[in-house]
């Protein structure tokens, strides 16, 4: 959430599976008419995903994914596609029309060599040269839904009483980015990343590594989360799931490469140019800490209830629990909350909105903010639903408020405590946030996988991050000189 904005994007990775074997034609050109509207929507596109990191890191994917470009077929390969670096705290990659290829820093961060770079962007450089892209975009047209309530009033919420929140109210284009693949779709892009990488001289076992490493987060991700279910699982896995069988297929692709073990890995110089990378939430949008949000520069923090989940984007907080869901957002103010809340109801429900009772809103107090709410009933075909909107006057220019979604009767209820939570962060509170950043350390004689573990910047889990981030084992034996990534505080800019 940057000053003024949040918005939570719950990306699904459109690649990481592996499979059959890839056609062997030549790859068509890139039409112009894709190309020309992929370079329309790629400034939407980056800033939904929270901007795109610039400068020499950023150089160098873009580089790496040259490489891998001019081995697709596609006519003039390496100029023919643009790889951009998000500023996302999301395990994401993905691929759209026109040549234009995404990957996140968290995907990155959690890399250990310039091969597996390659597989990935090779993975997505194959999306674009089978043209499932345009597949793709079709069945995300075909599913997405403008608006919460829409969907709501309209009986589309399937078994889910609440829908969707999160699916409802992301913008169409990142939708359409980000759906899913088919299985053979995916089989299909997985063998030409490794034909493609092999071309380009890199070991292709590391497609093998990567997808090791990715299993690792994604039972890491639901170890720290505290449950097992679909929930805490990142998006890239629910549309991608991930196994020991993909990681062995994977494997004997490779082999049947003739090139493992022969190929570059170029580790010393993927590391250093991930060093000083930033992991996790950047805090010019607010960081989410277990279950608190907090916000240094708009100096506001909030608190969800006990076993509900958090998505922090730039223009949206997201809040996913059993009894309902939530966003936190704001909009434009005119000094009447009232007339705020109606707003927020009309962006919500859209041309649904007149269909819709809106109660006055009620007037209270939440920790000195002035703030009001009320809710709305809605019949759908899974029963009543109730949608809320709790707003709060910041100050005389600003406002902000939850949308929520509960089953009928609930009202705000389920949300109480957190809805009561928003507070002012101090001064101190807000300059004692820090980023995350990743440190490449060299191993020195007498350091163990237990010791440099105990360095990570988390209160839990540390020698499961440690492990997971360096694709280690915890007996794995270090040697002096070898280098490892730790994620340590670093200085806010």
């Amino acid at each position: 959430m940057k000053s003024r904005s949040l918005m939570a994007l719950t990306a699904s990775v459109a690649a990481l599976g592996l499979a059959a074997e890839a056609p062997a034609q030549r790859a068509s050109a890139i039409s112009q008419r894709d190309a020309s509207q992929a370079a329309q929507q790629h400034p939407e596109l980056v800033q939904q995903f929270g901007g795109a990191e610039s400068g020499a890191r950023a150089a160098y994917v873009a580089s790496v994914g040259r490489k891998i470009a001019a081995q697709s077929g596609v006519p003039n390969g390496a100029g023919a596609f643009t790889v951009t670096t998000l500023n996302s705290p999301v395990v994401n990659a993905f691929a759209v029309p026109g040549g234009y290829v995404y990957i996140t820093r968290q995907l990155l961060g959690l890399m250990n060599d310039e091969a597996e770079l390659a597989s990935v962007l090779g993975h997505e450089v194959g999306h674009i040269a089978a043209r499932h892209s345009q597949a793709r975009q079709s069945a995300a047209r075909r599913n997405s839904i403008g608006g919460l309530l829409g969907a709501v009033l309209g009986s589309v919420i399937g078994n889910n009483p609440f829908g969707n929140l999160v699916e409802q109210l992301a913008p169409q284009l990142a939708a359409g980015a980000t759906a899913s693949f088919s299985r053979n779709q995916e089989h299909q892009a997985d063998d030409l990343g490794i034909r493609y990488m092999t071309s380009a001289g890199y070991d292709p076992a590391a497609s093998a590594s990567l997808l090791a490493s990715l299993g690792a987060v994604e039972s890491l991700n639901a170890r720290a989360a505290g449950r097992d279910d679909r929930r805490t699982i990142p998006s890239w896995a629910q549309t991608h799931p991930l196994s020991a069988e993909r990681v062995r297929r994977s494997t004997q692709q490779a082999q049947a490469t003739g090139a493992v073990g022969r190929g570059v890995r170029n580790r010393d110089q993927f590391l250093a140019a991930v060093d000083g990378l930033l992991v996790d939430d950047d805090p010019r949008q607010g960081i989410v800490e277990g279950r608190d949000f907090r916000h240094p520069d708009l100096r506001l923090a909030f608190t969800v209830p006990q076993g509900y989940t958090m998505q922090n984007g730039t223009r949206t907080v997201s809040v996913v629990g059993s009894d309902g869901q939530a966003q936190f957002s704001t909009a434009q103010f005119n000094g009447d909350l009232d007339s705020y809340i109606a707003a927020a109801f009309q962006s919500i429900a859209g041309q649904q909105s007149g269909r819709l009772q809106i109660p006055q809103p009620r007037r209270t107090t939440v920790n000195g903010i002035p703030a009001a709410y009320t809710t709305a009933r809605a019949s759908t075909q899974q029963g009543q639903v109730d949608v809320s909107v709790f707003a709060y006057q910041w100050d005389s220019n600003t406002a902000y408020h939850f949308a929520t979604i509960t089953r009928g009767g609930s009202g705000i209820g389920p949300f109480s405590s957190m809805v009561g939570s928003l507070r002012r962060l101090t001064a101190r509170e807000a300059a004692a946030i820090r980023p995350r950043v990743i440190d490449v350390v060299t191993v020195r004689q007498g350091d163990t996988v237990q010791s440099l573990a105990s360095r990570m910047a988390y209160s839990d889990l540390k020698l499961e991050r440690f492990l997971t981030l360096n694709s280690l084992q915890a007996n794995s034996r270090l040697r002096p000189g070898d280098k490892v990534k730790l994620v340590v505080y670093g200085n806010r800019s």
